[in-house]
């Protein structure tokens, strides 16, 4: 059913506008290359630090869809995008804002840390993520027997890829 509302939950939010904090906004100048639709998990691990347990973000796994609901890529560690013409893009967070609803992941502004392969994806300069769902750490199930452990919790957010077209 989700898959179906797709192509409508993308094409109703391609542009963020004035909704985004300032500090997430990508400098003047830059075009909007690309806007991707994840769908997928957040997964966490249990780890121990001293006498603390908590669940800590190990990787995201997501496919990332375009406006017409088609996958186009996906989304993995790093954090990573690789597109479905090679072109991957790994970022490191520059920014980060805690969303009105407080059980989603932030959204975030990052910006290349590495580029590789031969596509669209080589000319971006920022990314943002907006609009997540889901994705939050549990709060809970991790203790001393849970250490090594693994949990994945469902997450969607929006991707806008911005930089210097070609």
């Amino acid at each position: 059913m989700l898959l179906a509302m797709l192509p409508n939950l993308v094409c109703g939010q391609q542009s963020a506008g004035d909704q985004v904090p300032p500090q997430l906004k990508p400098p003047e100048g830059v075009k909007l290359i690309l806007h991707a639709r994840a769908q997928g998990d957040q997964v966490y691990t249990c780890k121990q630090d001293g006498t603390q347990y908590s669940w800590t973000l190990k990787a995201p796994d997501a496919q990332l869809f375009d406006e017409n609901g088609k996958a186009i890529g996906r989304h993995f560690a790093g954090p990573s995008w690789q597109l479905n013409d090679s072109s991957t893009v790994v970022g490191k967070v520059a920014a980060r804002f805690d969303p009105p609803d407080k059980d989603t992941i932030p959204w975030l502004l990052l910006t290349p840390a590495d580029h590789s392969g031969n596509g669209l994806l080589n000319n971006v300069t920022h990314i943002q993520r907006l609009n997540t769902k889901g994705g939050k750490a549990p709060t809970a199930g991790c203790d001393g027997s849970h250490v090594g452990d693994e949990t994945r919790v469902p997450y969607t957010a929006d991707y806008f890829f911005y930089g210097n077209r070609p």
